[in-house]
This record gives C-alpha cells, structure tokens and sequence, in this order.
C-alpha cells in the first residue's frame, strides 16, 4: 500500500476557505477596483476593517518618533527589543492594553493586567480558548447570524463542534432562552457534549450591542448547565451610537455566585477593529481562571506579538490625551460614515437591521429575491458581485437562517468609493424594478386578453 505522505489535516477541505465569504474575497482580489487603474473593478465591501482614523496615529508616530526609530529618551533600544521575550508579554504594554480595554468601556470595569494573554490577534485567541476549554468532538453554542471565520477560527484544527443557536429577524436576532435551550437540545441529541457559549458583542455581522437581558440570560444559563461563556469583545471601541456597550466583566460583577461564575467567563479582545491595526496582528484573552491564563500562556508562545510591536503600542495606548481623543474622534467618523451608508441604501429602497456598532450593516434585500430561498440569495449576491461589482458577506455565510440578509462594510473604503457602491447598487435595483414591472405588465397584458378571449368566446356562444 502506498505509503500517506501527509496528514489528513493537510488534505482535508474543513478550513472553510470554501464558503462565499472567502469566495468573495478571491474574485476581489482578480479584480479590485482601483479609482484610476481600474474603475469597473470589484469594491471590497466584504472587509470589515477600519481605515477611517489612520491620520490620527499617523499624526501621532510623527509627533513621537522615538518609539518608531526604537529609541528610549534618545537611546537605541533595538537590542534590549531584538533579544528573546518572555512569552508573558511586556509589562508595560499589558498594563497600557489593560488600561485602554478598561476606558473603552468607560472604566465601569478593570482589568488585571496579570490575567491578560497576548496573542497573534483574536483568531489566536479564540482557537487558544478552544484548546483550554473544550476536548475534540465538544460543542460550543454560537447565536446566529455569526462570523463565518469562526466555522475556520474554532474548528479546523481543535476539532470542537459548533452548534448554532437560532436566532430571529422578528426581535432583531435577540438570544433568547428558547433558542439557548433548543441548542442545547440539539447538541445532545447529536452526543455532543457542551462546553460553552461564544458570542460576539458587539455583533459581527449585525452591528448591534447586546441587551442587558441577553447576557443576564447568557451567565444564568452557564451557571446552570456548568459550562463557559466566551464574549468576543473586538468591536468594543465601534459603539458610536446609544445604547451604550455593555461587557459582560460589567454584567458579571452583579451576578450572586459570583466567586464561581467568573471562572467560567473569559474575553477576546483585539486591537485590529478599534485602532485599525489587523497588520499588527494583537489579540488577547482575560480572564479570572487562573488555569486557563496558564494553559493559554504556554500555547501564546507559537503565536507571539513581536517586541517591537509590543513596544511601540506601550507607547501610544500610555498617551492618555491621544487615547482620549481617538475613542471620541473614531465614534464620531464611523457614526456619520454608517449614516451615509444606511441612506444610500434607503435611496436603492434596501432598509437594514438598526444598529449602533461595528464596522458595517446587516442589509436586508429579501425583497430582491428571485424565490425566497437560500438558492435564491446564491443568485442575487453573484449577481451583485459580478454585475454590480460588489464584494458583500450574503448571510447563508453567516449561518443565518432567513435567506436575503447580506454584512456590507463602510469603514475600510474612502467616501467617494462608498458613494460610488451605492450608485451602482441603485442602478442595479432600478433594473431590477423596472423588469419586475415590464413582467407585470406582460403579465396583465396576457390576463386581460385571456378575460376578453373568453368573455368573447361565451357571447358566441349565448348567440348559438
């Protein structure tokens, strides 16, 4: 027999590059659009970065260039960076990282700088806590719409399930304790054992915070069923509208077990959402188990953030007038950069799910299905790919489970590509429009005269 040169991990199609999220990406990026190079290229709005507040770090790295030539009160520091690091991290980035994480949330909560993990983003961190929390063949519950990186982020190479819990356009996708306990259901019937609940708050891909209710519901649920509830906080700085956010470390101080709760609650957080810094690659996981922060501690060391990364972020987040004013400056640009989206879809007559976070919209174009189904949803967003020259997230990607809802981006692209994308989407729609109304027309035509051949063909009749 011949002999398996490589492993089924490496041969095997589970890393979900398959799905029309990443499908999306790859026609992007064989043809993107380029103001003057390429105009009828494809606009990447499937891309949920945020580019709108480049300028202020920009002003300030030339403003404090010590940090970015490697020096200290004017001395090289570069050795002291280029030399083996702890894979604890730099303590005075973690207590800068832990700062910033507690003045986003308006310093209604603190985080031990001790109980924070560095990690090569929040990808990292995620599929850390997968590791330290949950076996092969275990299951983790995650409220739908969710990101479709997850399916690769959580699963590929930890080998744990996921068990969506559905959720609900009627309330506006809100957990609710039948969705949570009908999971759960299906989990077991499936002989997978539980082990937690991840969320994303804010949401990705809805752009709302959630309620106060939700997560009381979500930590009575851990604390009965005895599992743990991870909530991914990356998009904690893009809440630029009321209701204002709320973590779960808040929810969680006024919980009655507490002592015991808190070791099952543990936080993603990233720096790639709320400074634009996807490149730099920083993630992190907090939390109060001391077992976990351990266990997560040994495996940060094969996703390290590099020294100088480390050192030049100590910087910039220690600056608490720059912090300041970029949190406040940040809300304002996505808040006005969201509202121009949100009308220049109201003007294509697409509505989208009200939201106050994030770096995009839940779109709703089920009205500009050809049949109500996720085939139909297939249809209309290769046709916005390919005709419109769209690249958006259709929801099938997201596990949703009503087929027309699409994630489209406004943050990583300038306001003249933006107004562009909604040019082009209102043509699209106006097509659209006017064909349905030439059927409707045909077909009313051939109504009428199968009415008048009839009544024609009875008074023949009535003569005979």
């Amino acid at each position: 027999m011949k002999q398996q040169l490589l492993s089924r991990k490496a041969t095997c199609n589970s890393h979900g590059q398959d799905s029309s999220y990443f499908l999306g990406w790859q026609e992007y990026e064989k043809n993107p659009y380029d103001e003057i190079k390429n105009p009828r290229g494809i606009i990447q709005m499937g891309l949920a970065e945020n580019q709108l507040s480049f300028d202020l770090i920009e002003s300030w790295l030339a403003n404090n260039p010590d940090p970015v030539s490697l020096m200290r009160d004017n001395v090289s520091i570069f050795r002291e960076l280029a030399l083996f690091q702890d894979y604890h991290g730099m303590p005075a980035f973690k207590e800068a990282l832990a700062r910033f994480m507690s003045e986003i949330r308006e310093n209604k909560v603190h985080f031990d700088p001790s109980k924070l993990v560095l990690t090569a983003g929040a990808t990292s961190a995620n599929e850390t806590l997968m590791f330290c929390l949950a076996e092969r063949g275990d299951a983790f519950l995650l409220p739908t719409p969710y990101y479709p990186g997850f399916d690769r982020d959580l699963k590929w190479r930890t080998g744990v399930e996921i068990i969506p819990i559905h959720c609900s356009s009627s309330n506006g996708f809100q957990i609710t304790e039948n969705a949570l306990e009908d999971a759960y259901r299906r989990a077991q019937k499936k002989k997978l054992r539980v082990k937690g609940v991840l969320i994303t708050n804010p949401s990705n891909p809805l752009g709302t915070t959630a309620k106060r209710g939700e997560l009381d519901l979500l930590l009575r649920f851990i604390a009965v069923k005895g599992i743990h509830l991870i909530s991914d906080e990356i998009y904690s700085g893009t809440v630029f509208s009321s209701p204002d956010f709320t973590s779960i470390a808040e929810a969680l101080k006024e919980v009655k077990d507490y002592d015991k709760v808190r070791n099952q609650v543990h936080i993603v957080y990233s720096l790639s959402k709320d400074l634009g810094l996807p490149g730099f690659r920083v993630g992190a996981i907090y939390s109060d188990n001391d077992t976990v922060v351990a266990a997560a501690t040994k495996m940060s060391s094969f996703g390290l953030v590099s020294s100088q990364t480390q050192y030049l972020l100590s910087a910039i987040l220690s600056d608490k007038k720059f912090t300041r004013n970029y949190i406040e400056e940040n809300h304002k640009r996505l808040k006005e950069r969201h509202s121009m989206l949100v009308q220049g879809l109201k003007n294509a007559g697409i509505g989208t799910l009200e939201s106050n976070a994030g770096l995009f919209c839940w779109v709703d174009m089920r009205h500009l299905l050809s049949s109500k189904t996720f085939e139909g949803e297939m249809e209309l967003w290769k046709k916005i790919l390919f005709e419109v020259g769209l690249n958006i997230s259709p929801g099938s990607s997201c596990h949703c489970t009503e087929p027309g809802w699409f994630r489209m981006c406004f943050a990583n692209m300038s306001q003249d590509t933006l107004n562009l994308s909604m040019e082009r989407l209102k043509n699209f729609v106006d097509r659209v429009d006017q064909l349905r109304s030439r059927r409707r027309s045909k077909n009313l035509s051939m109504v009428a005269n199968w009415v008048f051949r009839l009544s024609s063909s009875n008074r023949e009749r009535g003569r005979s």
